[in-house]
């Protein structure tokens, strides 16, 4: 048989949103103010595993660190907001394009 790979993963929280990252993800998280080639760390670890063991934090792991690399600052797809009202003539057409962050995780400590 062959051996199984241990899977390292982790839960991390960033703009207000969770995700699973595993070293090696890269991921869009929402606009972090910094430059592109700069280490940044997410302190907001919520789950860390690795293989059968499992930690959870209440509400966050302390000491638990998940380190990444900034690869670039990007904006995501317009979303069109349309509004009207029948028989009014009422039409109101905006649009909206979120700044988004792209980052590769290096380490699960």
């Amino acid at each position: 048989m062959a051996e199984e790979k241990k899977s390292k993963f982790a839960v991390i929280k960033t703009g207000g949103k969770q995700y699973k990252v595993s070293e090696g993800d890269v991921l869009s998280v929402e606009k972090i103010e910094a430059e592109e080639g700069k280490s940044i760390a997410f302190d907001e670890v919520m789950l860390v595993a690795e293989g059968d063991r499992v930690e959870i934090g209440t509400p966050q792991i302390e000491k638990a660190k998940v380190t990444a690399k900034v690869v670039a600052q990007e904006k995501a797809d317009k979303v069109v907001v349309f509004k009207y009202k029948p028989k009014k003539n009422y039409r109101k057409k905006t649009g909206h394009r979120q700044k988004l962050t792209k980052v590769q995780i290096e380490k699960i400590s």
